[in-house]
């Protein structure tokens, strides 16, 4: 019955290995179908090089319970979850823990706009969010995690399309795309650009300027249309 979603998600987990954004088991990819109301994510645990489309774990939209699969989904499921509830728009989510784009996780920082290749990519600074709080960790962490994204989406005014990833303080990126493997392509566009703003602030010694709008304005529009919401540059740390 789930044929060809599950064929698409194992594809998509195992392109995301094979570009070496989730060493080990490090992420997960999932991807929804809003109009039977169930999404397909990767199972917990197992190895790549083992996932087969029939692991793939398939979970209600409406619930977040398992509707078919004989393995235990992914433990970032909740996530997921609440991501797909919180966007009715989102049509796939990749996790990773992808090098560059971690440590500005794990140092609470976005990544600011500094040139045309974010540009072509995010209208804003990729965000980070606030750290969890000790109740939200020792509560239901997974879930968790996925509401402080869509409130930080919510209360900063940002929206999944002009702002595709997301980054969780002392955690790891989030990455959005219309389909599974577009959520992988914008995952590893992620990870240059964060490796980008390294080399960018390392020879600028120092926190260079972000770029100017209306060049900003050129490519990011060039790219996905004029009719793209106009977001703001954030210049927070």
């Amino acid at each position: 019955m789930y044929d060809t979603l599950r064929r698409i998600v194992c594809d998509a987990n195992k392109q995301l290995h094979a570009l070496g954004l989730a060493p080990f088991t490090w992420g997960n990819v999932s991807q929804a179908d809003r109009a039977r109301g169930v999404f397909a994510i990767k199972p917990s645990g197992v190895p790549y090089d083992k996932l087969e489309p029939d692991k793939i774990v398939i979970v209600s939209l409406k619930d977040g319970s398992v509707v078919d699969g004989s393995f235990n989904p992914s433990s970032d499921t909740p996530t997921h979850f609440e991501l797909y509830r919180s966007f009715p728009d989102l049509g796939a989510i990749v996790h990773t823990h992808s090098i560059n784009a971690t440590a500005f996780a794990q140092a609470g920082r976005a990544i600011p706009a500094y040139g045309t290749t974010h540009a072509d990519f995010s209208y804003t600074s990729i965000p980070c969010t606030r750290a969890l709080t000790e109740s939200e960790v020792t509560g239901d962490y997974e879930y968790n995690t996925g509401k402080i994204i869509s409130d930080h989406y919510r209360e900063e005014g940002l929206d999944i399309e002009t702002t595709p990833a997301v980054l969780v303080h002392y955690h790891a990126p989030f990455i959005f795309g219309d389909n599974a493997a577009k959520a992988v392509e914008n995952a590893a566009v992620l990870e240059i650009i964060a490796e980008m703003a390294i080399k960018t602030e390392q020879l600028a010694h120092g926190k260079p300027e972000t770029i100017d709008r209306y060049l900003l304005d050129k490519h990011y529009y060039r790219k996905h249309g004029d009719n793209a919401y106009y977001g703001q540059i954030s210049q927070d740390d």
